[in-house]
């Protein structure tokens, strides 16, 4: 069932109304009619989330049943002329997002340019016969076109006047910037061209002639975009002049015509027959969805279960026509900081490949208001207007031909994770949106972006000038300190080795996102606020500065000029997104300071959520951050994490380690009661910072080897150092003491230690490690009780697999306990605490007894790491070496099971272990402690499992209470969705 959004009638005046059938997901998208009689209307929102409270009213909807034909899944090709459409915007997955919203913009009255949209599902079809188009689709998108060639009053193919001419662009249901092919005017030929230039002039059809060739031999027929660069690039040079814009006539002839000559040097040709021409333009962007730099956004992206890209064919409009044309984009707010207003470029007498590519810097969009004084405030209305039908800021291109404004395509704006937060509180506060949609409107990404450093120095500050060097735009906000590289794969590579870099580059190009993924920061001499650079870099919430005229990049000598200073691969440098400044060296940052409107968007979150939050810490410190961010407990303390703090603990554990192995009880003793005082100490720490809330504490679950060097020189220098620690023997029993130590400490190593002797299986054959634990922890509660602390642990028992061994280590810990709260030495005696015990649900086989082992605990905490691992057989760090990428590519697995939960096999043992511990003691409590806790689509997948609780790095707690929350919303709206329907 797919999840629509509802809301009463009387939340919707003025308001676009939508008809809602209720079916499959593939009804739901294309509005297609159920068999039976059982539709049902409401009013449908044009933002993708609302209200879960519905309307049914079939009169309203019989009313309607004409405005949806009932093959409107199946039709392949939708057409849209100003004041109709056969399409909408709630058509996304059918039509994709820029298709479903031409579609919608041309029914609303919009001036836009007249096409038609072949669907996603006939991508798919392509792909499915080998790259083919399936039979019969050309004809219906002929037959398309008749309608774009009366209301245009213009024939594609045209001899007798200045014919149609057609863009052919891609557009997938998710917006996917510049990953897939574009190609503009089609049908001009050598028979076309002249008859356009009679009545449009020589200079416009020829430079839309050189754009088609350049544009249809890199993206159909696969000849390097370089050499046609190259050959423009000379004319200009021998014309003496520096932009395209001011190319005479002969140049452009002379373009043509070395154009022409690359085709024949490469041995291919474009076709003349215009028909021909969109047939093999079509093929093309249908192609693109699988490019290498598509799949490479997708998989950055995690873009998953899309069909294909659906192709869009719009006939075009000019904005090269003359000086009184222009292309632009612009957002209905600032895509770096929210604010209002409109914001963004365009360029006069272009095309729009031109503002995007970065090849002319392009002016502000609120100088418009200048030249073309009626454009602009066309745009202006139309934007406020598309903001409010569509419910959100929105992304918009537009054309100015001849004085006239056209919309060509408008979008949800990619914007920053401070541009989320501020536009949706604004809107839920301008009435546009409710609280619950603008809880769904930030990304969980986008809370991470919030958190990014800044600098430390002020910025005005003497340390700050004077390391700053150049300034560009300021394309997306934040600090970026790194070593320069000049490649994507550059990028790439010197991120795998745990480097932090800034790719420098004079453009980025979509063939680049592998590598601006990798970096820190993004750095170009070329490009404006709306370029590849920018809108790439506003996506992922990397710092961007574009547009630095003082920057001079030689690509091949892997240098950098900036001013007077020249910087070679490797040197450190520092981007300040939010100002455009450019610092030498590697500036100091700080962390950032929140905004008091986070503090209001995470009460909405709050108040829409289910699922508790925690956070898994091992220190004080990373409890009172945990506590700072929002965390209701703590989920998982790892006390092995306490031992390697400093030398002197990891020192007593290895003493520990060495009189276990030697059966040394006085000196095992010893070492156990130093370990004991120090974990006291962290967790009376833990307990002070969480004062009031729960902790829950791991027993220790490694195996001991991990707490030894490895063998060799290490080993023997450290059983030496151990022996010494202990009564002095003589030499020869010194010596038979080394060796059977260094035996005993070999020994420990495991072939498979991740199911060896760890957990409580160590806890089993070495009871007194679980009795001091227990003992530091029960003993710290009591004291910080008597401070005035509210405490209120918990203690979870690793790796249990059977019954029997749950049973044994709570034996321990409940005689530990009983001891100290009756020790007549006890200053506190008589003290007792609540105590809360349970188990790690990481074995699969603990997943199966869940209903006996239920019976001993108060809790479950899935350890969803180990309970993966063992799930599929996969050794985490062997499998993400050695095949995990590959796996992932070839479509065996989605995703990385250890980022994203394997819902279908973990999954299913997680609610199992629900189902079966909760039929035994039904108000059982049951979290996650591994890291799919701060996973947002994990943690969908555990609110709908009916878990009590996730818990995350203290960092991830914002993010996964804003998880938590879209996650419950969601949930509400589906299931009202089935009471409709019911």
């Amino acid at each position: 069932m797919s999840v629509r959004v509802y809301e009463p009638l009387e939340h919707c005046q003025n308001r676009p109304f939508g008809l809602v059938w209720f079916g499959s997901r593939h009804q739901h998208g294309a509005g297609r009619r159920p068999a039976a009689p059982v539709l049902r209307n409401t009013v449908l929102r044009n933002a993708s989330i609302t209200h879960t409270s519905v309307v049914c009213a079939a009169q309203h909807v019989a009313d309607h049943l004409s405005e949806f034909p009932s093959n409107v899944q199946s039709r392949r090709v939708h057409h849209f002329v100003r004041g109709e459409s056969t399409g909408s915007s709630d058509q996304k997955s059918l039509l994709g997002g820029k298709g479903a919203n031409l579609c919608e913009m041309a029914k609303i009255g919009l001036n836009v340019p007249p096409g038609l949209v072949i669907s996603t599902t006939v991508c798919q079809e392509f792909h499915d016969a080998g790259k083919k188009l399936p039979p019969g689709l050309m004809e219906d998108v002929t037959a398309a076109l008749k309608r774009v060639e009366t209301t245009t009053g213009r024939v594609f193919g045209d001899t007798t006047r200045a014919p149609l001419l057609l863009s052919v662009r891609s557009g997938a249901a998710v917006s996917m910037p510049g990953m897939m092919d574009t190609v503009l005017n089609l049908g001009l030929n050598d028979d076309t061209l002249p008859v356009m230039a009679a009545e449009h002039g020589w200079r416009l059809a020829l430079d839309c002639y050189r754009r088609l060739l350049d544009m249809f031999g890199d993206v159909v027929c696969g000849i390097s975009h370089d050499l046609f660069e190259e050959e423009m690039a000379a004319v200009k040079e021998a014309a003496g002049i520096t932009y395209d814009i001011d190319m005479s006539e002969a140049d452009l002839r002379a373009v043509v015509d070395r154009f022409k000559k690359v085709y024949e040097r490469e041995g291919k040709s474009m076709p003349a027959d215009p028909y021909e021409q969109l047939e093999m333009a079509v093929a093309a962007v249908f192609g693109s969805w699988n490019t290498a730099r598509a799949l490479k956004y997708r998989e950055l992206n995690h873009i998953t279960g899309l069909i294909g890209t659906a192709v869009n064919i719009q006939s075009m409009v000019f904005g090269n026509l003359n000086e009184n044309s222009a292309t632009g984009v612009c957002f209905t707010r600032n895509p770096a900081t929210g604010e209002p207003g409109l914001y963004g470029e365009f360029l006069v007498n272009a095309q729009g490949e031109d503002v995007v590519a970065g090849i002319r810097t392009p002016l502000p969009v609120k100088d418009m208001a200048v030249p073309f004084p009626d454009a602009y405030a066309q745009l202006v209305e139309n934007a406020s207007n598309l903001e409010r039908h569509l419910s959100d800021m929105q992304d918009i291109e537009f054309t100015v031909q001849d004085g006239q404004l056209y919309i060509l395509q408008t979008r949800n704006g990619k914007r920053t994770g401070a541009a989320a937060l501020r536009v949706a509180v604004d809107l839920k506060n301008e009435g546009l949106v409710t609280q619950e949609e603008a809880v769904l409107m930030v990304e969980p990404r986008h809370l991470e972006q919030l958190m990014h450093p800044v600098f430390e120095n002020p910025v005005g500050s003497h340390a700050y000038k004077s390391a700053v060097v150049a300034k560009g735009l300021p394309a997306s906000p934040g600090a970026a300190c790194g070593q320069i590289v000049f490649t994507a794969e550059a990028a790439e590579r010197w991120k795998s080795e745990g480097k932090p870099v800034v790719l420098v580059r004079t453009e980025t190009s979509p063939e680049d996102v592998g590598g601006m993924h990798a970096a820190v920061g993004i750095f170009t001499s070329r490009g404006g606020m709306t370029s590849h650079a920018a809108v790439v870099a506003r996506g992922w919430g990397k710092p961007c500065v574009c547009g630095c005229e003082k920057l001079d990049v030689c690509q091949e000598g892997k240098t950098a000029t900036v001013g007077k200073n020249t910087l070679v691969e490797g040197d450190w440098i520092s981007l300040n997104g939010t100002t455009g400044e450019v610092l030498l060296g590697k500036q100091p940052t700080k962390k950032a300071e929140l905004s008091d409107q986070l503090a209001e968007f995470m009460s909405w979150a709050d108040a829409a959520r289910r699922l508790g939050v925690m956070a898994n810490c091992d220190t004080p410190k990373d409890a009172a951050i945990a506590r700072a961010n929002g965390a209701a407990g703590i989920g998982l303390v790892r006390t092995e994490h306490m031992f390697f703090s400093s030398a002197e603990r990891i020192k007593a554990v290895r003493r520990m380690i060495a009189a276990e192995e030697l059966d040394s009880r006085d000196e095992s003793n010893e070492a156990l009661a130093d370990l004991k005082d120090f974990q006291k100490e962290d967790f009376k720490g833990i307990f002070r910072a969480m004062d009031g809330l729960e902790v829950t504490i791991r027993l220790l679950d490694p195996p001991l080897h991990e707490f030894l060097p490895k063998e060799g020189p290490e080993l023997s220098s450290l059983c030496d150092d151990l022996l010494k620690s202990y009564h002095a023997k003589p030499a020869g029993q010194h010596m038979r003491a080394h060796k059977l130590l260094q035996r005993r400490l070999e020994g420990l190593n495991e072939t498979n230690p991740m199911m060896g002797l760890r957990g409580c299986r160590l806890g089993i054959r070495h009871p007194d490690i679980t009795a001091m634990q227990a003992a530091a922890i029960i003993e710290a509660a009591v004291e910080c009780q008597a401070e005035g602390v509210a405490v209120y642990p918990s203690i979870m028992i690793p790796l249990v697999g059977f019954e029997e061994e749950l049973v044994n280590q709570l034996r321990v810990v409940r005689d530990v306990a009983e001891k100290i709260f009756n020790d007549s030495n006890n200053s506190n005696r008589g003290s007792r605490i609540d105590i809360k015990v349970g188990t790690m649900i990481e074995v699969p086989r603990a997943a199966l007894i869940s209903a006996q082992l239920a019976q001993h605990c108060d809790f479950f905490s899935v350890g969803s790491n180990d309970l993966t691992q063992m799930t599929l057989g996969f050794s985490r760090d062997d499998a993400e070496a050695k095949f995990m990428s590959e796996y992932i590519k070839e479509g065996i697995i989605p995703h990385d099971p250890f980022d994203s939960l394997d819902v279908t096999g973990v999954g299913e043992l997680i609610k199992l272990a629900v189902q079966r511990g909760r039929s035994t003691k039904p108000n059982l409590r049951i979290g996650i402690c591994g890291e799919h806790g701060g996973d947002p689509e994990s943690i969908s997948f555990f609110n709908g499992a009916d878990l009590d609780y996730v818990s995350c790095s203290p960092l991830r707690v914002p993010v996964a209470r804003l998880a938590a929350a879209q996650a419950q919303i969601k949930a509400r709206a589906s299931l009202a969705n089935d009471h409709c329907q019911d």
